[in-house]
């Protein structure tokens, strides 16, 4: 069992359809000084900490609509300890789960040899050899390194979503059947802003 110290919750759970434990959120919110992102029908929560709420992280969503924020990996942070190492745009993709504008990111058309790793954690995602060009305006990659990603369904079940297996760091989505020509058929799409190139030694 962990705290959690971020979490989101979709605004019908929280507001339409109140229960125990959307009830004490919201108890938290009032009471509390949060910083609160709301996303079309998802509402993301980042509290400095949740007193007494806590979670089977390895369950990340709920019959309640309650989905646990990126962090079930070894390396475990307080939200202050990752707003303190990682610049707030970084802040917003990996922890927040945001998306970086297409076409802007630094590794959309970069193609030197090397290895891509967490901008959050520094584990080694993807090798250079599975980046391709996909003209999607973000890095695209058929597949990453062994044990090193995570996949989970979005809530409303469209979506795969893939996090950093370390850290819990936000990513991207993975897309299958697309039909680009990689031993794989996937495409990892990736924010340029989740990612740190590093050349191979």
């Amino acid at each position: 069992m962990g705290k959690i110290t971020a979490f989101a919750i979709s605004s019908r759970t929280l507001f339409d359809k109140p229960t125990s434990l959307s009830r004490f959120l919201l108890h938290q919110i009032n009471n509390n000084n949060y910083n609160i992102n709301k996303h079309s029908s998802c509402i993301s929560i980042l509290p400095g900490r949740v007193s007494g709420l806590t979670v089977n992280q390895s369950r990340r969503s709920f019959r309640s609509g309650i989905v646990a924020m990126a962090g079930d990996g070894p390396v475990n942070k307080s939200v202050e300890e990752w707003r303190a190492v990682l610049s707030p745009e970084q802040f917003r993709v990996l922890r927040l789960k945001g998306t970086e504008r297409p076409g802007t990111g630094q590794y959309d058309k970069f193609y030197e040899e090397g290895v891509y790793e967490c901008a959050g954690c520094g584990t080694p995602l993807y090798k250079s050899t599975t980046k391709f060009n996909s003209g999607c305006g973000w890095p695209a990659f058929y597949e990453g390194l062994p044990g090193a990603i995570n996949r989970t369904s979005d809530p409303d079940g469209r979506r795969i979503e893939i996090t950093c297996a370390a850290c819990g760091g936000h990513l991207g989505h993975v897309f299958k059947g697309e039909g680009f020509r990689t031993p794989t058929d996937e495409r990892h799409c990736v924010n340029s802003v989740s990612l740190k190139f590093t050349t191979e030694n």
